[in-house]
């Protein structure tokens, strides 16, 4: 046998063996779906209701009496990011808080339906079940754009507005969350689809908030477990693909009395943001919230919640 053909057979096995050390080390990396049963024994809670909307089987918790506050999260999270907030508000108000189609226990879309006049829908649908006609609407990042939306296309249903570092408006920041980018990037967004591992989200846990030491092992494995709902990675690479069209000019439509909350030190969406919604609304005003990162009533709930109150007191 020649030299050469030697040097070509030992890189031919060279190469075959890298990929299938590559195949390997990808299998292994392998995290499988959590079924949504399992999930509930863990997260439902004493206090979780479930009703069918569009076809799915939505996860909400209704608790308090007094007037409805109805609070949206943002794209990740869950009902759950609102723990602290209900529990200082249930005692004078009625708390309903839901997962969002694509999220928490509730799951995927039947149809894949993650727009905005979608989730605006939704909301509409969810509160008709209830039978609520009026609230204090409240939302964070894709739950305050769902929210402001929501209060446009039906302005008789919201006697208060609260958005807090909510999106709609295009950042200034060079790049988008590195989650986002990886949901948007053909091949590696089929990979995260089935591996996602856990330290992935104790990092952008750690780029949503300031003060890292406020990240507990607890927090990361609810977000963590909830993103692995059989469904709800696909969900997540299908919402964030959407086209980012947002009508800015409803806000100005707006007379809705609005609070805009927002971290001083959010990452991903600016505080130049939170500005400029305060410009539009005709009838808003602007809190920062210092030391506090994306998620303000999560982060900071003490500070967050006590501008609430003071909000709705005003009245």
């Amino acid at each position: 046998m020649s030299s050469n053909l030697r040097s070509n057979t030992k890189k031919k096995y060279v190469l075959l063996f890298t990929i299938i050390a590559f195949l390997f080390t990808m299998y292994s990396l392998v995290t499988c779906d959590i079924p949504v049963d399992k999930l509930k024994n863990k997260y439902a809670g004493p206090t979780s209701r479930f009703i069918t909307i569009n076809g799915m089987d939505v996860h909400y918790r209704d608790q308090g009496r007094g007037i409805p506050i109805v609070l949206i999260h943002g794209t990740g999270a869950s009902l759950h990011t609102w723990n602290d907030w209900t529990s200082g508000l249930q005692g004078d108000y009625r708390i309903i808080r839901m997962d969002l189609p694509a999220f928490g226990l509730t799951g995927p879309h039947p149809k894949g339906n993650y727009s905005i006049e979608g989730y605006t829908t939704f909301i509409n649908n969810f509160l008709t079940k209830l039978k609520i006609d009026t609230c204090y609407l409240v939302g964070n990042s894709l739950g305050g754009n769902i929210a402001w939306n929501y209060t446009s296309d039906y302005p008789d249903r919201v006697k208060k507005l609260i958005l807090i570092d909510a999106s709609g408006y295009s950042s200034n920041r060079k790049k988008s969350p590195w989650a986002f980018r990886l949901a948007r990037t053909p091949v590696l967004n089929a990979v995260v689809r089935y591996v996602t591992p856990r330290s992935l989200f104790k990092k952008n846990l750690e780029a949503v908030y300031f003060d890292d030491q406020k990240i507990t092992e607890e927090l990361i494995d609810r977000y963590y477990d909830m993103m692995l709902r059989e469904g709800n990675r696909q969900a997540f690479i299908d919402r964030v693909k959407m086209p980012a069209v947002t009508d800015i000019d409803k806000l100005k439509t707006i007379k809705t009395e609005t609070l805009v909350i927002w971290g001083a030190d959010d990452e991903w969406i600016p505080v130049s943001n939170g500005q400029k919604f305060v410009r539009d609304l005709p009838n808003a005003k602007l809190v920062v919230i210092e030391d506090t990162g994306h998620v303000p009533m999560e982060e900071s709930p003490e500070e967050s919640l006590q501008v609430v109150l003071d909000f709705f007191k005003s009245e």
